[in-house]
């Protein structure tokens, strides 16, 4: 047994064995299917609203879908599955239940107008973003605490970079499959009609349900879970605490906060920012804009897919400077990346900034949850991220209710200082890393 402190809350927790390499890799893989249908929806979302009819200045608002189900759905979803077991185990029952609604709303989606009989397609459309976002969150919370609660202490950072390295994986090919199906395989670029999604966006989202499920059923199958006898060998303090919060967790509240604002900006506004600002096509419906949406996809697909390469050495250096360092020079990296957007000549250069983006998205996916993951009863795993997730959904909810405020009556409808406001953002980020104290 090993002793640890979770605020001042004591418990003992059973040494669980190492596991090699692909166990961690196939535990993680449902992952990349969730990703990938996350990346379809972040680098497609905006664009497919503005088509249904929704004004610049109101994407956020949309948006605010995401974090808000977030907030709600992965501590409800936490707390359950802690609780659950059945022949399927502890978590799996949930990312299988999750995949199958997030794949119907990913079918959905794209053709909105189709169902369009008393209400707008936008609201529409809108509606099946909040379906898909509750049910990626079905799926996604119960990974984060598999891989937590799974894994020794000393494998914590490895896994969740594992992890990272899967959502990279399915985020570049969920990005750039638009791209890909309208330029190397033909398919038409723009739609048989105002209002209508083109042929190489809804294909792509067909596509992306079949991978999402696909991959969760590789997880479900082929991972076994710890029964509940397991962790019943795990003796925790009879008289807990007022305080039961990991210190750590408080730590990451200002880092999380400036660092997934940042993001929600991102997302929100890059396609309308790099449409208006490189390609001076503000029109939803022109070809222009589309072009825009479809390059913005391949860039998106580019900051996940170096996120997947540093993954791979987030280990390595924070073995040697520490977590927290690792964190802050990840995040100033990404940070600066923004602002560069302001010197780029034109379109192609964005691939530049977006190798620094991808640095930052791979720390934020793997070394929070490194940093948090060994100060966590493991008893309770599920909840305890599910409640850490509302340092992720806050500054979303945050973003989405006064971007489009600024962005309206401040910034002059310039989406493109918005994405300068998240580089700001994430710097800010970074220094707040710096005051963490980890466990030593």
């Amino acid at each position: 047994m090993k002793l640890y402190i979770c605020g001042i809350n004591i418990f003992y927790m059973v040494k669980r064995p190492r596991l090699t390499f692909w166990q961690i890799w196939n535990m993680s893989f449902g992952f990349l299917g969730i990703q990938f249908g996350f990346a379809l929806q972040n680098a497609n979302a905006s664009r497919i609203l503005q088509t249904f009819g929704a004004e610049v200045d109101h994407l956020s608002w949309f948006w605010l879908v995401a974090p808000i189900t977030g907030m709600i759905v992965q501590p409800i979803i936490g707390y359950f599955s802690d609780k659950t077991w059945c022949r399927l185990g502890r978590r799996r029952p949930y990312f299988l239940a999750g995949a199958i609604l997030t794949s119907t709303a990913l079918i959905l989606m794209p053709n909105a107008p189709h169902l369009a009989t008393f209400l707008a397609p936008m609201f529409i459309g809108g509606g099946m973003l909040m379906i898909m976002d509750a049910s990626i969150n079905i799926s996604m919370e119960p990974f984060r605490a598999l891989v937590a609660e799974k894994l020794p202490e000393e494998q914590h950072t490895l896994g969740f970079s594992v992890q990272t390295l899967l959502i990279g994986i399915g985020a570049v090919v969920g990005s750039w499959l638009p791209y890909i199906l309208g330029n190397w395989f033909g398919i038409a670029k723009e739609a048989s009609g105002k209002g209508l999604v083109p042929p190489n966006v809804y294909i792509s989202f067909y596509v992306g349900a079949f991978v999402l499920i696909t991959s969760i059923l590789v997880t479900v199958i082929g991972t076994s879970e710890y029964p509940p006898e397991y962790y019943d060998k795990e003796i925790e303090d009879e008289k807990p605490k007022k305080v039961v919060i990991p210190r750590i967790m408080v730590q990451l509240l200002l880092v999380q906060f400036f660092s997934w604002f940042a993001l929600f900006s991102m997302w929100v506004y890059t396609t309308p920012a790099v449409a208006f600002y490189f390609y001076h096509s503000p029109d939803p419906s022109s070809t222009g804009y589309q072009e825009a949406g479809n390059w913005v996809g391949i860039l998106f697909g580019i900051y996940n897919g170096v996120s997947a390469v540093v993954a791979l050495l987030l280990p390595i250096l924070a073995k040697r400077i520490g977590k927290k360092f690792t964190h802050a020079l990840a995040l100033a990296v990404g940070g600066l990346s923004f602002l560069s957007f302001l010197i780029i000549p034109n379109a192609d250069w964005l691939i530049l900034p977006m190798i620094g983006i991808g640095i930052a998205w791979g720390s934020i996916l793997a070394m929070p949850y490194a940093m948090l993951a060994s100060s966590i009863p493991p008893k309770r795993m599920g909840i305890y991220m599910g409640l850490f997730n509302m340092s992720i959904t806050i500054p979303q909810i945050i973003s989405g209710v006064f971007t489009g405020l600024i962005l309206k009556y401040l910034f002059n409808e310039n989406a493109m200082l918005c994405i300068v406001m998240a580089g700001c953002s994430m710097i800010l980020g970074g220094c707040c890393a710096l005051i963490i104290k980890e466990k030593k």
